[in-house]
């Protein structure tokens, strides 16, 4: 009976059941492709039942290993939350907590709450993975990640944490020697510095004063993956650009920036916290989720830009 709880035979075989694939599951573990295989061999010939079909392209689920997967889920989980428990009522928070975001948004928001969290926590470790891209958080084994605009993967839970407001930018300068645009038609005579996720074509939904929402086109004249070269370019005067509150918030209030037309607005967004679909939710994971939240809330940067005309 007790070798049939041992843990590490159950992670490896949720791990195998959720990737499809031994190679993944062993890499997303931290273990050889022997050890695990030997994991599940070791678990069927505990259970007398085979768990998976295996075939040269693909590992699938028995029936029976369907539904040993649900409670194995539940056992661990279970288990997690006791060992949680015992470990934060005896000496608080501990263990690794391993964070992605974007660069820019990390190094402003993420990393400066990461740091203080740290300090009220000095048994936990944190490992914080900066990225422009979407990183796979199971594969990764990252607990958690600080997404930003509009949640697209329903793989993982999210939480919102606070919403993220954009706003159309430029230099004093620029405006200056190009004019400043006094309808969302007069933006297309202005050069345009664009986001690669969005492509070459940015499409913006602007809510306006008197004609409601309309939707523009804009072509980019110089395009970029960083939120952090975006904002250069607009401050040395290359053009006009779509840009988020915490990163535009310096420069507004030194008057690097201004905001244009500031009676059309863009939809909101938001922060989001984002982990791994689960039940229980580890109690580093929460923790600094309700710490982040309650920051996020009492920041300027999370204040709707306003207008330094």
């Amino acid at each position: 009976m007790s070798d049939l709880l041992n843990f590490d035979y159950l992670r490896s075989f949720i791990a195998v059941a959720d990737t499809g694939s031994f190679t993944r599951a062993a890499d997303s573990l931290g273990l050889s492709k022997a050890m695990l295989s030997n994991h599940i061999k070791q678990l069927e010939a505990l259970l007398g039942v085979a768990l998976f079909v295996r075939t040269t392209r693909k590992t699938a689920l028995t029936e029976v290993g369907i539904r040993f997967r649900q409670d194995c889920v539940k056992l661990l989980e279970d288990a997690h939350r006791a060992i949680d428990r015992a470990r934060q009522d005896h000496a608080g928070l501990s263990g690794v907590l391993r964070v992605t975001s974007t660069s820019e948004y990390g190094v402003v928001m993420v990393v400066p709450a990461l740091a203080e969290f740290a300090r009220l926590h000095p048994a936990l470790k944190i490992q914080f993975i900066a990225s422009t891209s979407l990183l796979d958080l199971v594969e990764g084994r990252f607990d958690l990640a600080i997404r930003l605009g509009r949640l697209r993967d329903s793989r993982y839970r999210a939480r919102p944490l606070a919403p993220m407001r954009l706003a159309l930018t430029a230099a004093p300068a620029y405006l200056e020697q190009h004019g400043a645009p006094t309808c969302l038609h007069d933006l297309h005579a202005h050069r345009f510095i664009g986001h690669a996720f969005m492509g070459n074509i940015s499409s913006w939904e602007f809510s306006t004063p008197f004609d409601g929402v309309r939707t523009i086109e804009l072509a980019a004249h110089i395009l970029t993956d960083s939120t952090a070269a975006m904002l250069s370019f607009v401050e040395a005067g290359a053009g006009l650009a779509v840009l988020p509150d915490f990163a535009i918030a310096p420069a507004l209030a030194q008057g690097r920036l201004v905001i244009l037309l500031p009676d059309h607005t863009l939809p909101p967004n938001g922060v989001f916290a984002v982990y791994p679909d689960t039940q229980h939710l580890p109690a580093k994971v929460r923790a600094f989720i309700d710490f982040l939240r309650a920051r996020l809330k009492t920041s300027s940067h999370t204040e709707a830009p306003h207008s330094s005309e």
